[in-house]
């Protein structure tokens, strides 16, 4: 049983006969009725009592009919998904990222990519920047939005594309003394503990912070460390303490903080996109492109 075979029966049924069917399919009757024939002989039965005029189904073929309308409808939804998939224009794309990402670069990019790519469903997961290489390795994933504060080691069999470079601003309260200032130095942070984030054993993120906040002439202790930036960000809500995010985490809405520069840091954090290397998919680089004009940058390393 073929799928030609299942048009040219479905064929006859719409149209009453086999030569009416053999019209419009635009081929020889005898070639329909030799097809017709070899899917009877596959199935072990008759599809059409050809005793009556007009012939009819039989029961093998009332049975038969609606089943391969189904089968032949979903063949061509397939054909016509894959093909758009194939064009980039429909599918599904998941992307991992780093959760200071949410606050404006990844919003940003998927806005901008499904104004272009209506029919692509797009799937977030929550992943530190270090974890996002095995996902993307096993498929899991196939964009990494990571962040990275100090030197980013090359990974065999991934990409990174530079997104911007983030520099830090001082995030505390919004009724803090110095929450009106336009800037601030490192050492004027002293007096209030410094919350640290992401807490896991695979970042070294939140020590690159501290050797960063070190090396500018700040001195204030490690108050707290929390699980993620968002915890860490509602710490300092609470009057327990302040913490170093990057610029693009500033443009959140919240009004319970109030985020100044410290521009005598000596280094910035670097947002990259990551993927695999070689990748072809249109779906994936469309996002990658979005990621690029949403951020201002056009900077590839591998």
């Amino acid at each position: 049983m073929n799928l030609r075979q299942l048009r040219y029966f479905c064929a006859i049924v719409e149209a009453g006969s086999a030569a009416a069917a053999a019209t419009r399919l635009h081929v020889a009757p005898t070639a329909l009725s030799m097809q017709l024939g070899q899917l009877e002989g596959d199935l072990g039965g008759e599809l059409f009592d050809r005793s009556r005029r007009p012939m009819e189904l039989t029961a093998l073929g009332h049975y038969f009919h609606p089943r391969a309308k189904m089968l032949l409808a979903d063949t061509k939804r397939l054909h016509d998904e894959a093909r758009a998939v194939a064009a980039g224009n429909s599918g599904v794309l998941a992307v991992g990222y780093t959760r200071s990402t949410i606050f404006s670069i990844l919003p940003n990019a998927i806005r901008t990519f499904r104004a272009s790519h209506p029919n692509v469903k797009v799937e977030i997961l929550s992943l530190l920047s270090e974890h996002q290489h095995v996902e993307l390795q096993t498929g899991r994933i196939q964009v990494g939005v990571s962040r990275y504060l100090g030197p980013v080691e090359p990974v065999e069999g991934l990409t990174f594309t530079r997104l911007l470079d983030d520099p830090f601003v001082v995030a505390l309260p919004a009724t803090h003394p110095l929450a009106k200032r336009k800037s601030l130095r490192a050492a004027e942070l002293d007096p209030a503990g410094l919350i640290t984030y992401p807490k896991d054993p695979q970042s070294r993120f939140a020590e690159y912070t501290i050797a960063l906040l070190r090396s500018s002439g700040g001195r204030s202790p490690v108050a707290y460390e929390a699980t993620d930036i968002h915890t860490a960000l509602g710490m300092v809500a609470s009057h327990l303490g302040f913490c170093l995010v990057g610029s693009s985490v500033s443009r959140g809405s919240r009004r319970d903080l109030a985020f100044v520069p410290l521009p005598d840091l000596k280094d910035t954090a670097a947002v990259f996109a990551v993927t695999k290397a070689g990748e072809t998919s249109k779906v994936v680089n469309g996002f990658i492109q979005s990621l690029l004009r949403t951020s201002g940058s056009a900077t590839a390393s591998r």
